[in-house]
């Protein structure tokens, strides 16, 4: 049984991972911010603005895989609420596969413009195309971060670290997760309707 004094901690010490979390994506959205307030400024302001750029089709595959991984993840938190550890831990390697499988198409995606000719620099790029290069590679370094972070939730889950009543670390996980999945449709339809 823990005093109140411990029991004091633990809620304080929860509070303090909660608002580190808040206080990191706060940070995030003020960069991706910066960077799609550049991105408008640029296309209003420079006569070499690209202003038919198609997406690459990839980009919408990783939005549907990154929309299913948070899905994922909520099944994950789903099943440890009603105690399902299996179930849990078989959420959160999905959600691993899928978080993997949205780089991949990120990727493709990548190589998918470079075949239709548009570089990130050189005499063929353009500075559009370095905007959409750029935001698109922020946001895979991190998904990366994500997938760190998931991982250790795996790690954590598999050594029986979390139970229905203490599922704090897989809780910040997910809202991080989730937080990427949101920043990457909010930055797809941005690229799409602005410029």
């Amino acid at each position: 049984m823990m005093d109140i004094t411990q029991a004091t901690d633990k809620v304080k010490n929860e509070r303090a991972k909660k608002m580190m979390l808040w206080f990191g994506i706060a940070s995030l959205l003020m960069a991706f911010a910066g960077w799609t307030s550049a991105y408008i400024v640029s296309s209003s302001s420079r006569e070499d603005w690209i202003s038919d750029l198609q997406m690459p089709s990839s980009f919408y595959i990783s939005t549907g895989i990154l929309i299913l991984s948070s899905i994922t993840y909520i099944l994950a938190k789903k099943a440890m609420r009603s105690g399902v550890l299996k179930q849990c831990t078989t959420w959160l390697v999905v959600t691993l596969g899928l978080g993997v499988a949205f780089i991949v198409f990120q990727f493709n995606g990548f190589s998918q413009m470079v075949a239709q000719g548009y570089y990130f620099t050189g005499p063929t790029s353009n500075i559009k195309l370095s905007y959409v290069f750029l935001i698109a590679t922020v946001h895979i370094v991190h998904v990366l971060a994500g997938i760190i972070s998931l991982t250790v939730v795996l790690y954590n889950q598999m050594k029986g670290k979390y139970s229905p009543q203490e599922m704090l670390g897989l809780s910040l996980g997910a809202t991080f997760w989730h937080f990427l999945d949101l920043l990457w449709i909010y930055l797809l339809l941005f690229m799409i309707f602005v410029g």
